[in-house]
């Protein structure tokens, strides 16, 4: 299954200009090849850190001009709009204008951090280096102006990841635009740089990139449609536009006007958060260390004062890999209850950023996998933290992402996608009422993210004819457990969910899954006249059976 990645390199600049390698043995006494700023080149854009907070351009057009050196670090698969909200907090919390100071947190640690995000790698270590070095040396100190100025350099080309709002000051993020749509800004930038205010442009370029997305997409379903109407299908016209029609429906994206996102199914009144966190914290009281108060401290600030994820320290993560992995039996309740808290928290608008910072570990998808072994009741509270993570877009997305790891112990590649499936089948399959409960809720949450095929972007990187690359390998997996859930009589809102997934699946496993279907069952006729809603699903799934050849 093909990848998507986009190449993540480090512009590195010296900025005495070469002076550094000429006269460092006479001035410092040791002889250094520069004193280096760098900056990050993804998406398009560099994106680097001064005097004014993080700032991008584009590639090599920094007051610097061009880099000494190009060093390539890696690829990633994280979504433009993920990592611009992920900019985002890092602008407003440790990146911040005021946060920078020449030898400690300067330009070089701004790109070590994104560079570790994007692709889990850091920039070369002698650079790193280099300010307890050089830089806390007069001839370090004199350079000072010339890196506060890089943040300043909006009339070469800079310009504010995060402008500042007309209100005083308030950070906030445009729509983010994808990879292809940087292009088309790019293109404009340079035709209009001295015409147009920067953020009046921006605007303009995304409502325009917008509309013409819009259009071609509108276009290209025209002409598939027309072409299936002239073609010698046995699928009868006004039954593949009524499936089309249904596909669309179910996927929840409809062209203008945009149909309301279909709400996902959370549990936000079944947490107490105050009494699950008292819990919590009787539990770490009694077996915990020092940091591990420290890092409930930042819990309560995060879960329950509603401050911003900044509140979690670096080693918020670290606290819940150990008890996480502590599988000691005494531990189940603390567990359980370190799961019911983060439920809550999956609920908050940035938790993406704290689930990003696992990206190198995995230690959360590596629990998760596990399901299988785990006690009842860290299983249903698990669960409850996966189907809460539909709430928001960026964290439904992160459970569905596809790049691979191979977890300790094991041989074979997960990726998130594999493991939010296998979380959804082990709960929808159990014995248990209130876990079947969550895991049907699971499934009927991935049938409702949005296609994410329709933007042309990630159209263009998909195999030939294929409708779903995120859930290419899983949708059969997916339909499997749902057809054995249908075995046995189950309630209206469970078959309603899980109905929903089946038509979902049976479109993007467009041949495995209606086969399936005809070989295991059940006839989806049975479930007529359970309800209007289902009666709606069951008539888009039969249209896909009969469309089917052999299926007859």
């Amino acid at each position: 299954m093909e990848d998507e990645t986009i190449a993540v390199y480090l512009h590195i600049y010296d900025l005495t200009r070469g002076m550094a390698q000429l006269m460092s043995a006479a001035i410092l006494g040791k002889q250094i090849d520069g004193i280096w700023h760098t900056g990050v080149v993804v998406y398009g854009r560099e994106y680097f850190f001064g005097g004014q907070g993080i700032t991008s351009c584009l590639p090599g057009e920094t007051i610097l001009g061009q880099p000494n050196q190009i060093h390539p670090l890696g690829a990633t698969q994280i979504p433009f709009s993920i990592f611009v909200d992920y900019v985002q907090g890092l602008a407003d919390s440790t990146f911040r204008p005021d946060a920078y100071d020449l030898l400690q947190h300067n330009c070089n640690t701004f790109s070590n951090e994104i560079a570790q995000f994007l692709c889990g790698n850091s920039i070369p270590q002698h650079i790193l280096d280099l300010p307890t070095e050089v830089l806390s040396t007069p001839f370090g100190q004199s350079l000072q102006p010339l890196l506060n100025s890089l943040g300043a350099s909006s009339s070469q080309g800079g310009i504010p990841v995060l402008p500042l709002d007309l209100d005083g000051g308030r950070r906030s993020v445009n729509r983010a635009p994808s990879p292809g749509a940087v292009a088309l800004e790019r293109a404009i930038e340079d035709a209009r740089r001295d015409s147009l205010k920067l953020e009046e442009r921006r605007n303009t370029i995304l409502e325009k990139v917008e509309k013409l997305e819009k259009k071609k997409a509108k276009k290209q379903l025209q002409q598939e449609r027309n072409a299936s109407s002239s073609s010698s299908s046995s699928v009868p016209e006004k039954k593949m536009a009524d499936a089309s029609e249904a596909n669309s429906a179910l996927d929840g994206s409809e062209e203008t006007p945009k149909a309301p996102r279909e709400p996902p199914i959370v549990y936000k009144d079944l947490i107490d958060v105050k009494k699950e966190y008292e819990s919590l914290a009787e539990c770490i009281a009694k077996v915990g260390q020092d940091d591990d108060h420290q890092s409930m401290s930042e819990l309560k600030q995060y879960v329950i004062d509603d401050e911003g994820s900044w509140a979690l320290g670096d080693n918020f993560l670290l606290f819940i890999a150990k008890w996480l992995n502590d599988d000691k039996p005494s531990n189940d309740q603390l567990r359980v209850q370190l799961l019911t808290v983060l439920a809550a928290a999956a609920l908050k608008d940035d938790v993406i950023l704290i689930l990003h910072q696992d990206r190198r570990d995995h230690v959360l998808m590596n629990y998760a996998h596990n399901i299988d072994r785990l006690p009842l009741s860290e299983q249903q509270a698990l669960a409850l933290f996966m189907c809460n993570l539909f709430e928001n877009g960026s964290s439904s997305e992160w459970l569905l992402y596809i790049s691979e790891w191979t977890a300790p112990h094991t041989t074979s590649p997960l990726s998130n996608i594999r493991v939010t499936t296998k979380v959804a089948v082990t709960a929808l399959l159990s014995d248990n009422p209130l876990l079947q409960d969550r895991g049907s809720a699971i499934i009927y949450n991935l049938a409702i993210k949005e296609k994410m095929e329709r933007t042309r972007d990630f159209a263009e990187l998909m195999p030939r004819g294929a409708l779903s690359k995120v859930f290419d390998d899983v949708a059969t997996e997916l339909a499997m457990a749902i057809l054995q859930f249908f075995s046995v009589e189950h309630s209206e809102e469970q078959i309603f969910r899980c109905m929903k997934g089946l038509v979902r699946f049976a479109y993007i496993a467009h041949s495995e899954v209606p086969a399936l279907i005809k070989m295991i069952g059940p006839d989806p006729t049975q479930f007529k006249g359970m309800s209007a809603r289902i009666d709606d699903l069951v008539e888009p799934l039969l249209d896909r059976l009969r469309s089917v050849r052999g299926m007859d």
